[in-house]
C-alpha cells in the first residue's frame, strides 16, 4: 500500500514525486521506458521556476544549462521580430533534466519502476487498484496523472477530448549550429513554427509543431522540411548550415490543445495531463513544475488537515484553473494568428511596431515567480 502512485515519470511526475517523499510520504512512481530518454520537447523552461527548483535543491545549471533572454520571430517571408524577454529562462534537454531528477527522486526514497505500462485503474472503496503491463497490482490512496500529452489511459477513462482528432504532429531533433546561446527563435512556416534555442552541452534544440496534411502532402518529413519549412529564409539558412545529432527525428503524433480536465475518476491530473499550452508559448515546461508544486502542496495539506476526498478534488480543480485556464486560453487564441503566411507576416509587423502589446502578450504566457 502506498500512499500516491505516479503514472508517468515527465517533469510533473517527478516533481510530484519528490515533494511528497521529501514530506514522509510512501510514493511509487511508474514510467514506461528506461531513463535517460528523448521527449518531443521545446525544451525552454521561464525563470518563473528558479526559486521552487531551489527550494528542492535543483540547480539546473549545475546539469549544463543555457541561460536565455532574446526572443526571435521570423513570418514565413522573413520578417523578423527581435526583443529581449524580462523575464528570460534557460535551456535544457529533456534527456539530462528527467535523468537527474529521476536520480533525486531515487535519493529522496521514491520507488521508481521503469520499462512498465499502466495497464489498468480502478477505485474501489477509497483506494486505487493499479495493474501493470507485467501484471504487478500496486494499491494506493492516491494516484496522480502525470503521463504527458496523450495515453492509452485517456481511453480508460473516456476523456472528451480522446475522441477528437487533431491535426498537429510535432518533431525534434538535436542540432549543432551558429546562433546565439542567449537566444530563443520561433520561425513560422506555412501551417507551423519551429523553434530554436540552446540547451547543455553546445547543443540545440529545434522542435516544431505542424499538420499531419503538411505532411501528407509532403510525403516525408525531410521533404515537408524542403518543400515547405524551408520557404522560411531563416529556417532555410539553419537547416543548410546545422549537423543534425539524431539519426531519426523524435515524432508524436495527434497532440492536442483541446481543453482538459484536472480531475478524471478522482485520478488527479497533473502537467499536460490536465492541459496543455500550445508551443508558441514555449512555456510547457514551466506550466508541468508549477501544476507539480500545486497538486504535492494540496496533498500534504489535505493529509495534515484531514480534507475529504471530494474537498481535495473541487480545490485542486478550482486552483488548477486559476492558475492555468487564461494561460492556456491565451495561448490557444495566439497560435491563430501563426501558420497562415499572411495573417503570421501581419501580426509579426505589426508587433514589431507595438513592444509594449507583444511585451504584455508574452507576460500572459508566463506565470509569475513561485
Amino acid at each position: 500500500m502506498y500512499d500516491v502512485l505516479i503514472i508517468g515519470g515527465g517533469l510533473a511526475g517527478l516533481i510530484n514525486a519528490i515533494v511528497l517523499s521529501k514530506a514522509g510520504k510512501k510514493v511509487v512512481l511508474i514510467e514506461r521506458k528506461m531513463y535517460p530518454f528523448h521527449r518531443v520537447c521545446g525544451e525552454y523552461i521561464s525563470n518563473e521556476t528558479l526559486p521552487f527548483l531551489a527550494s528542492l535543491d535543483i540547480n539546473p545549471k549545475e546539469w549544463g544549462a543555457s541561460a536565455i533572454n532574446h526572443l526571435q520571430v521570423s513570418a514565413p517571408n522573413g520578417t523578423l521580430l527581435s526583443m529581449p524577454l524580462d523575464m528570460g529562462g534557460f535551456g535544457i534537454s529533456r534527456y539530462t533534466l528527467d535523468y537527474n531528477l529521476y536520480l533525486k527522486a531515487i535519493q529522496s526514497q521514491v520507488t521508481v519502476i521503469t520499462g512498465t505500462s499502466v495497464e489498468d485503474v480502478i477505485f474501489s472503496g477509497d483506494i486505487f487498484s493499479v495493474t501493470l503491463s507485467d501484471h504487478t497490482i500496486y494499491k494506493a490512496r492516491f494516484v496522480i496523472g502525470a503521463y504527458g500529452k496523450r495515453a492509452k489511459l485517456d481511453k480508460q477513462l473516456n476523456r472528451s477530448y480522446i475522441h477528437k482528432r487533431s491535426p498537429y504532429i510535432g518533431v525534434k531533433y538535436h542540432i549543432h549550429t551558429d546562433f546565439p546561446v542567449n537566444h530563443i527563435a520561433l520561425h513560422n512556416f506555412k501551417d507551423g513554427y519551429c523553434g530554436l534555442s540552446a540547451v547543455e552541452g553546445d547543443k540545440y534544440n529545434l522542435c516544431y509543431l505542424t499538420t499531419r496534411e503538411n505532411l501528407k502532402k509532403s510525403g516525408s518529413i525531410e521533404e515537408m522540411e524542403r518543400r515547405i519549412m524551408q520557404r522560411n529564409p531563416f529556417l532555410r539558412h539553419i537547416f543548410s548550415n546545422s549537423e543534425i545529432l539524431f539519426e531519426k527525428p523524435e515524432v508524436i503524433n495527434e497532440i492536442s490543445f483541446a481543453p482538459k480536465t484536472a480531475v478524471e475518476n478522482h485520478i488527479l491530473m497533473s502537467g499536460d495531463t490536465a492541459g496543455m499550452i500550445t508551443p508558441l508559448c514555449g512555456n510547457g515546461m514551466a506550466m508541468a513544475i508549477h501544476s507539480a508544486k500545486l497538486l504535492s502542496g494540496l496533498l500534504l495539506k489535505s493529509d495534515e488537515e484531514k480534507w475529504s476526498r471530494e474537498r481535495l478534488e473541487v480545490v485542486y480543480t478550482k486552483q488548477w484553473k486559476k492558475l492555468f485556464a487564461q494561460r492556456l486560453w491565451v495561448g490557444r487564441n495566439l497560435q491563430k494568428l501563426f501558420g497562415d503566411e499572411r495573417l503570421t507576416a501581419m501580426s509579426v509587423r505589426l508587433l514589431k511596431t507595438m513592444p509594449s502589446l507583444t511585451k504584455f502578450l508574452i507576460s500572459k504566457t508566463h506565470g509569475s515567480v513561485f
